[in-house]
Protein backbone atom coordinates (compact mmCIF):
# COMPACT_ATOMS: atom_id res chain seq x y z
CA UNK A 1 0.00 0.00 0.00
CA UNK A 2 1.25 3.55 -0.72
CA UNK A 3 2.04 5.57 2.38
CA UNK A 4 0.37 8.82 1.32
CA UNK A 5 -2.61 9.80 -0.80
CA UNK A 6 -1.64 10.41 -4.44
CA UNK A 7 -2.39 13.58 -6.38
CA UNK A 8 -5.27 12.98 -8.77
CA UNK A 9 -7.99 14.90 -10.56
CA UNK A 10 -10.85 12.71 -9.26
CA UNK A 11 -12.23 13.72 -5.88
CA UNK A 12 -11.12 11.23 -3.28
CA UNK A 13 -13.38 10.25 -0.44
CA UNK A 14 -11.11 10.23 2.60
CA UNK A 15 -12.41 8.56 5.72
CA UNK A 16 -10.55 8.65 9.02
CA UNK A 17 -10.58 5.64 11.33
CA UNK A 18 -9.74 4.67 14.87
CA UNK A 19 -10.66 1.85 17.23
CA UNK A 20 -11.31 1.18 20.87
CA UNK A 21 -10.85 -2.03 22.81
CA UNK A 22 -8.10 -3.59 20.73
CA UNK A 23 -6.14 -6.37 22.41
CA UNK A 24 -5.07 -8.11 19.22
CA UNK A 25 -6.00 -11.78 19.21
CA UNK A 26 -6.61 -12.00 22.95
CA UNK A 27 -10.40 -11.95 22.88
CA UNK A 28 -11.49 -13.10 26.33
CA UNK A 29 -10.23 -12.56 29.86
CA UNK A 30 -8.59 -9.35 28.81
CA UNK A 31 -9.30 -5.72 29.64
CA UNK A 32 -12.32 -5.30 27.36
CA UNK A 33 -15.21 -7.47 26.19
CA UNK A 34 -16.09 -5.29 23.19
CA UNK A 35 -14.22 -3.91 20.20
CA UNK A 36 -15.44 -0.87 18.28
CA UNK A 37 -14.07 0.52 15.03
CA UNK A 38 -15.23 3.92 13.83
CA UNK A 39 -14.84 5.67 10.48
CA UNK A 40 -15.78 9.29 9.81
CA UNK A 41 -16.20 11.48 6.75
CA UNK A 42 -15.61 15.01 8.03
CA UNK A 43 -13.42 17.86 6.92
CA UNK A 44 -10.30 18.79 8.81
CA UNK A 45 -11.82 22.19 9.56
CA UNK A 46 -14.97 20.70 11.03
CA UNK A 47 -12.91 18.28 13.09
CA UNK A 48 -10.72 21.07 14.46
CA UNK A 49 -13.77 23.13 15.41
CA UNK A 50 -15.33 20.14 17.17
CA UNK A 51 -12.19 19.35 19.12
CA UNK A 52 -11.84 22.97 20.19
CA UNK A 53 -15.43 22.95 21.45
CA UNK A 54 -14.76 19.73 23.34
CA UNK A 55 -11.58 21.15 24.83
CA UNK A 56 -13.33 24.32 25.99
CA UNK A 57 -16.51 22.73 27.34
CA UNK A 58 -14.66 19.87 29.00
CA UNK A 59 -12.03 22.28 30.34
CA UNK A 60 -9.31 19.96 29.11
CA UNK A 61 -5.74 21.28 28.89
CA UNK A 62 -4.61 18.25 26.88
CA UNK A 63 -3.01 18.82 23.49
CA UNK A 64 -4.78 15.72 22.19
CA UNK A 65 -8.28 15.24 23.56
CA UNK A 66 -9.08 11.53 23.89
CA UNK A 67 -12.39 9.70 24.13
CA UNK A 68 -11.92 9.31 27.88
CA UNK A 69 -12.52 13.05 28.26
CA UNK A 70 -15.97 13.08 26.63
CA UNK A 71 -16.92 9.89 28.48
CA UNK A 72 -16.53 11.46 31.91
CA UNK A 73 -19.86 11.79 33.74
CA UNK A 74 -19.49 15.57 34.05
CA UNK A 75 -19.26 15.82 30.25
CA UNK A 76 -22.47 13.87 29.56
CA UNK A 77 -24.17 16.78 27.75
CA UNK A 78 -21.14 17.15 25.51
CA UNK A 79 -21.22 13.47 24.63
CA UNK A 80 -24.92 13.64 23.82
CA UNK A 81 -24.28 16.63 21.55
CA UNK A 82 -21.45 14.81 19.73
CA UNK A 83 -23.68 11.81 18.99
CA UNK A 84 -26.96 13.64 18.48
CA UNK A 85 -28.72 15.39 15.61
CA UNK A 86 -27.01 18.73 16.25
CA UNK A 87 -23.55 17.22 16.46
CA UNK A 88 -20.91 16.80 13.74
CA UNK A 89 -21.08 13.02 13.26
CA UNK A 90 -24.62 11.86 12.55
CA UNK A 91 -24.90 10.81 8.92
CA UNK A 92 -21.15 11.16 8.45
CA UNK A 93 -19.81 8.30 10.54
CA UNK A 94 -20.05 4.53 10.86
CA UNK A 95 -19.22 1.96 13.56
CA UNK A 96 -18.48 -1.73 13.33
CA UNK A 97 -19.11 -3.30 16.72
CA UNK A 98 -17.71 -6.63 17.91
CA UNK A 99 -18.76 -8.70 20.90
CA UNK A 100 -15.42 -10.42 21.36
CA UNK A 101 -16.87 -13.61 22.82
CA UNK A 102 -19.35 -13.93 19.95
CA UNK A 103 -16.56 -13.27 17.46
CA UNK A 104 -14.42 -15.96 19.09
CA UNK A 105 -17.36 -18.39 18.98
CA UNK A 106 -17.54 -17.78 15.25
CA UNK A 107 -13.83 -18.41 14.81
CA UNK A 108 -14.10 -21.62 16.87
CA UNK A 109 -16.75 -22.92 14.51
CA UNK A 110 -14.96 -21.74 11.37
CA UNK A 111 -11.52 -23.12 12.25
CA UNK A 112 -12.71 -26.47 13.53
CA UNK A 113 -14.82 -27.43 10.56
CA UNK A 114 -18.25 -26.61 11.88
CA UNK A 115 -18.88 -23.79 9.45
CA UNK A 116 -20.86 -25.77 6.90
CA UNK A 117 -24.31 -27.30 6.99
CA UNK A 118 -25.00 -30.98 6.67
CA UNK A 119 -24.94 -30.65 2.89
CA UNK A 120 -21.63 -28.78 2.99
CA UNK A 121 -23.17 -25.67 1.48
CA UNK A 122 -24.58 -23.57 4.32
CA UNK A 123 -24.86 -19.87 3.52
CA UNK A 124 -23.03 -17.24 5.54
CA UNK A 125 -26.38 -16.25 7.04
CA UNK A 126 -27.16 -19.83 8.07
CA UNK A 127 -23.73 -20.21 9.67
CA UNK A 128 -24.13 -16.89 11.48
CA UNK A 129 -27.46 -17.99 12.89
CA UNK A 130 -26.00 -21.27 14.12
CA UNK A 131 -23.11 -19.45 15.77
CA UNK A 132 -25.45 -16.96 17.41
CA UNK A 133 -27.65 -19.76 18.70
CA UNK A 134 -24.65 -21.61 20.07
CA UNK A 135 -23.35 -18.46 21.77
CA UNK A 136 -26.71 -17.60 23.30
CA UNK A 137 -27.32 -21.17 24.45
CA UNK A 138 -23.84 -21.62 25.93
CA UNK A 139 -24.10 -18.36 27.88
CA UNK A 140 -27.48 -19.36 29.26
CA UNK A 141 -26.50 -22.93 30.16
CA UNK A 142 -22.97 -22.35 31.45
CA UNK A 143 -23.26 -18.72 32.47
CA UNK A 144 -21.10 -15.97 30.91
CA UNK A 145 -18.04 -16.97 32.96
CA UNK A 146 -18.45 -20.68 32.17
CA UNK A 147 -18.67 -20.13 28.41
CA UNK A 148 -15.83 -17.62 28.57
CA UNK A 149 -13.65 -20.29 30.18
CA UNK A 150 -14.28 -22.65 27.25
CA UNK A 151 -13.56 -19.88 24.74
CA UNK A 152 -10.39 -18.95 26.62
CA UNK A 153 -9.09 -22.49 26.11
CA UNK A 154 -9.72 -22.18 22.36
CA UNK A 155 -8.08 -18.76 22.34
CA UNK A 156 -5.06 -20.29 24.08
CA UNK A 157 -4.84 -23.15 21.57
CA UNK A 158 -4.63 -20.78 18.62
CA UNK A 159 -2.20 -18.43 20.38
CA UNK A 160 -0.02 -21.21 21.81
CA UNK A 161 3.73 -20.63 21.72
CA UNK A 162 4.67 -24.29 21.98
CA UNK A 163 3.26 -27.69 21.11
CA UNK A 164 2.94 -28.56 24.80
CA UNK A 165 0.89 -25.42 25.44
CA UNK A 166 -1.33 -26.17 22.45
CA UNK A 167 -1.89 -29.76 23.59
CA UNK A 168 -2.76 -28.72 27.15
CA UNK A 169 -5.21 -26.06 25.99
CA UNK A 170 -6.77 -28.42 23.42
CA UNK A 171 -7.34 -31.03 26.10
CA UNK A 172 -9.06 -28.47 28.33
CA UNK A 173 -11.10 -27.24 25.38
CA UNK A 174 -12.28 -30.75 24.57
CA UNK A 175 -13.42 -31.30 28.16
CA UNK A 176 -15.29 -28.01 28.16
CA UNK A 177 -17.06 -28.67 24.88
CA UNK A 178 -18.03 -32.23 25.87
CA UNK A 179 -19.40 -30.83 29.12
CA UNK A 180 -21.45 -28.27 27.20
CA UNK A 181 -22.86 -30.91 24.86
CA UNK A 182 -24.00 -32.92 27.88
CA UNK A 183 -25.80 -30.01 29.54
CA UNK A 184 -29.57 -30.66 29.66
CA UNK A 185 -31.63 -28.28 27.57
CA UNK A 186 -28.99 -27.37 25.02
CA UNK A 187 -30.80 -27.01 21.66
CA UNK A 188 -30.33 -30.00 19.39
CA UNK A 189 -28.75 -27.92 16.62
CA UNK A 190 -26.22 -26.44 19.02
CA UNK A 191 -25.47 -29.82 20.52
CA UNK A 192 -24.80 -31.23 17.04
CA UNK A 193 -22.57 -28.28 16.23
CA UNK A 194 -20.56 -28.69 19.44
CA UNK A 195 -20.06 -32.39 18.82
CA UNK A 196 -18.86 -31.68 15.26
CA UNK A 197 -16.32 -29.22 16.63
CA UNK A 198 -15.13 -31.76 19.21
CA UNK A 199 -14.72 -34.36 16.47
CA UNK A 200 -12.63 -31.93 14.42
CA UNK A 201 -10.40 -30.87 17.31
CA UNK A 202 -7.02 -32.53 16.68
CA UNK A 203 -5.07 -34.34 19.36
CA UNK A 204 -2.02 -35.30 17.33
CA UNK A 205 1.00 -32.98 17.07
CA UNK A 206 0.69 -32.40 13.33
CA UNK A 207 -3.00 -31.56 13.57
CA UNK A 208 -2.45 -29.17 16.48
CA UNK A 209 0.36 -27.37 14.69
CA UNK A 210 -1.82 -27.06 11.60
CA UNK A 211 -4.66 -25.58 13.69
CA UNK A 212 -2.31 -23.04 15.26
CA UNK A 213 -1.01 -22.12 11.82
CA UNK A 214 -4.54 -21.66 10.43
CA UNK A 215 -5.60 -19.62 13.40
CA UNK A 216 -2.62 -17.30 13.52
CA UNK A 217 -3.81 -13.91 12.32
CA UNK A 218 -7.42 -15.11 11.94
CA UNK A 219 -8.82 -13.85 15.23
CA UNK A 220 -8.20 -10.10 15.35
CA UNK A 221 -11.54 -8.27 14.94
CA UNK A 222 -9.85 -5.31 13.30
CA UNK A 223 -9.69 -7.27 10.01
CA UNK A 224 -13.48 -7.67 9.53
CA UNK A 225 -13.86 -4.11 10.85
CA UNK A 226 -11.64 -2.78 8.07
CA UNK A 227 -13.53 -4.90 5.53
CA UNK A 228 -16.71 -3.20 6.77
CA UNK A 229 -15.13 0.24 6.20
CA UNK A 230 -14.53 -0.73 2.57
CA UNK A 231 -18.04 -2.10 2.17
CA UNK A 232 -19.80 0.84 3.79
CA UNK A 233 -17.88 3.69 2.15
CA UNK A 234 -16.97 1.89 -1.08
CA UNK A 235 -20.48 2.32 -2.47
CA UNK A 236 -20.13 6.08 -2.85
CA UNK A 237 -18.93 5.81 -6.42
CA UNK A 238 -15.77 7.75 -5.54
CA UNK A 239 -12.23 6.49 -5.12
CA UNK A 240 -11.62 5.77 -1.45
CA UNK A 241 -8.65 6.56 0.77
CA UNK A 242 -8.52 5.35 4.36
CA UNK A 243 -6.59 7.33 6.95
CA UNK A 244 -6.07 5.16 10.03
CA UNK A 245 -4.55 5.69 13.43
CA UNK A 246 -1.27 3.82 13.73
CA UNK A 247 -2.19 0.20 14.48
CA UNK A 248 0.48 -2.48 14.68
CA UNK A 249 -1.97 -5.31 13.98
CA UNK A 250 -2.96 -3.84 10.61
CA UNK A 251 -0.08 -5.50 8.80
CA UNK A 252 0.11 -5.84 5.04
CA UNK A 253 -1.24 -9.38 5.40
CA UNK A 254 -4.18 -8.19 7.51
CA UNK A 255 -5.01 -5.47 5.00
CA UNK A 256 -4.91 -7.96 2.13
CA UNK A 257 -7.28 -10.23 4.05
CA UNK A 258 -9.70 -7.36 4.70
CA UNK A 259 -9.60 -6.29 1.06
CA UNK A 260 -10.12 -9.87 -0.11
CA UNK A 261 -13.08 -10.45 2.21
CA UNK A 262 -14.91 -7.24 1.35
CA UNK A 263 -18.06 -8.47 -0.36
CA UNK A 264 -19.54 -7.38 -3.69
CA UNK A 265 -16.36 -5.76 -4.98
CA UNK A 266 -16.60 -2.69 -2.74
CA UNK A 267 -12.85 -2.84 -2.15
CA UNK A 268 -12.28 -2.04 -5.84
CA UNK A 269 -12.68 1.64 -5.01
CA UNK A 270 -9.82 1.57 -2.47
CA UNK A 271 -6.89 3.67 -3.61
CA UNK A 272 -4.81 3.16 -0.50
CA UNK A 273 -4.39 3.34 3.24
CA UNK A 274 -2.16 5.66 5.21
CA UNK A 275 -1.35 5.59 8.91
CA UNK A 276 -1.04 8.66 11.09
CA UNK A 277 -0.58 9.48 14.74
CA UNK A 278 -4.00 10.55 15.97
CA UNK A 279 -2.59 13.74 17.47
CA UNK A 280 -1.63 14.83 13.96
CA UNK A 281 -5.07 14.39 12.38
CA UNK A 282 -8.16 15.86 14.09
CA UNK A 283 -10.45 13.64 12.00
CA UNK A 284 -8.88 10.57 13.54
CA UNK A 285 -9.47 12.11 16.97
CA UNK A 286 -13.19 12.34 16.14
CA UNK A 287 -13.12 8.66 15.15
CA UNK A 288 -11.52 7.98 18.53
CA UNK A 289 -14.39 9.81 20.27
CA UNK A 290 -16.97 7.74 18.44
CA UNK A 291 -15.19 4.40 18.82
CA UNK A 292 -14.66 4.99 22.52
CA UNK A 293 -18.29 5.96 23.07
CA UNK A 294 -19.60 2.99 21.10
CA UNK A 295 -17.42 0.54 23.00
CA UNK A 296 -18.41 1.95 26.39
CA UNK A 297 -22.12 1.87 25.56
CA UNK A 298 -21.89 -1.66 24.15
CA UNK A 299 -19.91 -2.96 27.09
CA UNK A 300 -22.55 -1.66 29.48
CA UNK A 301 -25.23 -3.41 27.41
CA UNK A 302 -23.37 -6.72 27.72
CA UNK A 303 -23.14 -6.19 31.47
CA UNK A 304 -26.90 -5.60 31.72
CA UNK A 305 -26.31 -1.95 32.60
CA UNK A 306 -27.57 -0.31 29.42
CA UNK A 307 -28.04 3.46 29.37
CA UNK A 308 -31.21 3.83 27.22
CA UNK A 309 -30.39 7.38 26.13
CA UNK A 310 -26.88 6.54 24.97
CA UNK A 311 -28.06 3.29 23.38
CA UNK A 312 -30.56 5.30 21.35
CA UNK A 313 -27.90 7.82 20.35
CA UNK A 314 -25.28 5.26 19.30
CA UNK A 315 -27.59 2.89 17.41
CA UNK A 316 -27.80 4.91 14.14
CA UNK A 317 -24.03 4.62 13.72
CA UNK A 318 -23.77 0.85 14.21
CA UNK A 319 -23.42 -1.39 11.18
CA UNK A 320 -26.07 -4.11 10.84
CA UNK A 321 -23.17 -6.36 9.85
CA UNK A 322 -21.55 -5.94 13.25
CA UNK A 323 -20.57 -9.07 15.15
CA UNK A 324 -23.13 -8.36 17.80
CA UNK A 325 -26.22 -9.91 19.33
CA UNK A 326 -27.89 -9.13 22.64
CA UNK A 327 -27.79 -12.33 24.67
CA UNK A 328 -29.87 -11.35 27.70
CA UNK A 329 -33.62 -11.55 27.75
CA UNK A 330 -35.43 -8.22 27.89
CA UNK A 331 -32.23 -6.23 27.53
CA UNK A 332 -32.21 -2.67 26.22
CA UNK A 333 -30.07 -3.53 23.23
CA UNK A 334 -28.20 -1.77 20.46
CA UNK A 335 -30.31 -2.11 17.35
CA UNK A 336 -29.00 -0.60 14.11
CA UNK A 337 -31.68 1.35 12.26
CA UNK A 338 -30.90 -0.47 9.00
CA UNK A 339 -31.90 -4.08 8.48
CA UNK A 340 -29.41 -6.56 7.14
CA UNK A 341 -28.03 -9.97 8.01
CA UNK A 342 -25.29 -9.96 10.63
CA UNK A 343 -22.06 -11.47 9.48
CA UNK A 344 -20.66 -13.40 12.43
CA UNK A 345 -18.18 -15.48 10.49
CA UNK A 346 -15.68 -13.08 8.96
Amino acid sequence: MPSAAPSRTAVLLEVACDESGSEGEKLVRGSTDTFAHASVDVTTGAALATIERVRVEARSPATEVKASVVLRPQNRRLLEWLLGEDGPLLGRAHVHLTDKALHLTGRLVALLGGGEGSDGAASDRDVARRVELLHRSAVRRLGPAGWEAVLADFNDVVRARSLDDAAASASALRRGLVGLADVPGLPANSCELVRSVVAALPDDPEGLLALVARGRGALDPIVPALAEVLRHWGGSGRPLWVVHDVQATLTDAAIRTAVGSSADGWSDSLEGISFVDSQDDPRVQLADFLAGAARRVASHVLAGEADPVLVELISPYVSPRSTWVDVGEGRDGIRPRQTAARRVIQ
